[in-house]
């Protein structure tokens, strides 16, 4: 049996796991994950960090060294390596946003091309964000418009797309024969760990701030960590399973929307809404992008829904009052 048709069912036997880029949020999700269920992790970072659980192995993203032997052998790589992009996209930042995401990936599948024993499964990090500004419909993977091409699409969004883009190609490009190859177009994954999307996003619920952005009709596609990690271990056991896949929850909704929810899931009725003028001037002094809010994401997972995943947390309500309760949990809330 070729390595790519081997069952990874995460139950079935001890895994080795390798999580190139995995100091991030998503990351550590996933690392924890795996480790609680008793399966070897690795992590490959550029920071290591003496108190992690699993074993951290000390990479540049760029060249190869002897982080590649962690590859050779291993059932599993999730590559997860990319610059923030919750920054101001000076020149500086672009270079290294783009970078950062296609040399990772470009070094991780040549590290796969020369192993003796290359993983079954390589799961490569993209972005929902590679589908265009959507108001009238739903992304999904068939039909979903690649974005970029609009013509009143700011050029900051038009970066994004060549960001998303680049690194799919570099990921698809890779020779690696005997290695299945999933790009997982990722919304934003909502978890209530401190500096998570989900902890800035309750902090302005909290501070009276989270009323709707600008006119709030954009909309925010989303997928609960549990979802997320249930995603990544129902793909796993998919050996016909390869390409692109959207990670999301089906029902994405409208940012007034969904800020309404959370608020109520908080439970505060009133929210400051941000005018466009408030959120570029916010941007500019958090040295960020208003694209992260004001750009209209409608991502549907077509994929996993035809392949018979279901959602412990498909729908917002449900969603935002597990998470808020968690949060209020780890702070020593009621």
């Amino acid at each position: 049996m070729n390595r790519r048709d081997e069952p990874l069912g995460p139950n079935s036997r001890r895994l080795r796991v390798v999580i190139p880029g995995g100091s991030g949020q998503i990351g550590r999700l996933l690392a924890a994950h795996f480790h609680r269920l008793g399966h070897s992790v690795t992590v490959l970072s550029r920071h290591i960090d003496p108190a992690s659980h699993w074993q951290v192995v000390a990479w540049n993203g760029r060249d190869l060294g002897d982080w590649a032997k962690t590859i050779d052998g291993a059932d599993l790589v999730i590559n997860l390596a990319g610059r923030s992009v919750n920054c101001s996209y000076t020149t500086a930042n672009r270079k290294e946003i783009l970078e950062s995401r296609v040399f990772s990936t470009r070094i991780v599948g040549q590290a796969i091309a020369q192993a003796a024993r290359p993983p079954a499964l390589w799961m490569n990090a993209s972005t929902a964000t590679i589908y265009r500004h959507a108001l009238d419909r739903p992304m999904d993977e068939r039909t979903g418009e690649i974005g970029g091409a609009e013509p009143d699409a700011p050029e900051a969004w038009r970066f994004s797309i060549e960001v998303a883009t680049s690194w799919e190609k570099e990921f698809f490009a890779a020779c690696t024969p005997h290695t299945r190859k999933l790009a997982l177009r990722s919304a934003m994954t909502l978890s209530p760990d401190p500096g998570g999307i989900f902890d800035t996003l309750l902090n302005l619920v909290r501070r009276g701030l989270g009323g709707q952005a600008a006119t709030g009709t954009q909309f925010i596609s989303w997928i609960h960590e549990d979802d997320f990690i249930c995603a990544v271990e129902f793909l796993m056991d998919r050996a016909d399973f390869n390409g692109c896949v959207n990670l999301c929850s089906p029902y994405p909704l409208p940012n007034k929307d969904f800020m309404r929810i959370l608020r109520r899931a908080w439970g505060t009725p009133i929210g400051l809404p941000a005018t466009r003028w408030m959120l570029e001037m916010g941007a500019v002094l958090m040295r960020t992008e208003t694209e992260l809010i004001l750009k209209s994401r409608r991502v549907f997972p077509q994929r996993l829904l035809e392949a018979g995943f279901q959602f412990r947390f498909a729908g917002w309500d449900a969603a935002a009052r597990d998470l808020v309760e968690r949060w209020r949990s780890r702070h020593g809330q009621k």
